[in-house]
């Protein structure tokens, strides 16, 4: 938070690559353990394997975004749920602090997590050309919101295909597999807003 009459910071958090995975494990353990369920039954709400989810609440592993969704769709719970920290008034959060598949060449960066009082969270998400990604079916009532503001984005919902271009934006109800994918030559960066329902 700016000091209006020095200038100066007065209150910051930097989020570090290394704690996203502490981060995960802790949130996946405690939740749950809040809702007195065990890894097996968490395995079969969520598909992840026992052994997986394990690894996971242990920090033996670097979950992909495929098998976070999982476990958030599972369980019910937001995607930055599992992934959030505990945060001060003001946060400042490195894009550096990414979640990465395919080698790499799809980043996505939390920007904003989950929070319950306003029901949405905000992310940056990054495309090298050619690379696509395949997102399950979220629960019914989750939207999206994609903000396009470089490169061309394809979105592919069942036979139905998008294509959205900087400067355009598109809203569609989440609850069908989608597909998000590069047909163009440069890195295409988009936010992403995803609303939960109460």
């Amino acid at each position: 938070m700016n000091d209006i009459t020095t200038g100066t910071v007065k209150e910051e958090k930097i989020i570090h690559p290394n704690n996203i995975n502490i981060s995960i494990s802790k949130n996946v353990s405690r939740i749950r353990k809040e809702r007195k369920l065990s890894l097996d039954q968490t395995a079969e709400l969520t598909g992840v394997s026992k052994a997986m989810l394990g690894q996971i609440e242990r920090g033996e592993t670097n979950p992909t975004v495929t098998t976070l969704w999982k476990i958030a769709n599972g369980l019910h719970v937001s995607f930055s749920s599992l992934i959030k920290e505990e945060a001060p008034l003001v946060t400042v959060v490195s894009k550096k602090n990414a979640i990465t598949e395919d080698d790499g060449n799809y980043r996505v960066h939390s920007l904003f997590p989950f929070d319950s009082k306003k029901q949405f969270e905000i992310y940056s998400i990054e495309l090298e050309p050619g690379c696509s990604h395949e997102s399950e079916a979220h629960y019914d009532g989750v939207e999206e919101y994609v903000l396009v503001s470089e490169g061309v984005l394809e979105l592919s919902m069942e036979r139905e295909q998008y294509i959205i271009e900087p400067e355009m934006s598109v809203m569609f109800q989440a609850n069908r597999p989608h597909t998000y994918r590069n047909v163009g030559t440069s890195t295409v960066k988009f936010f992403n807003i995803i609303h939960y329902p109460n």
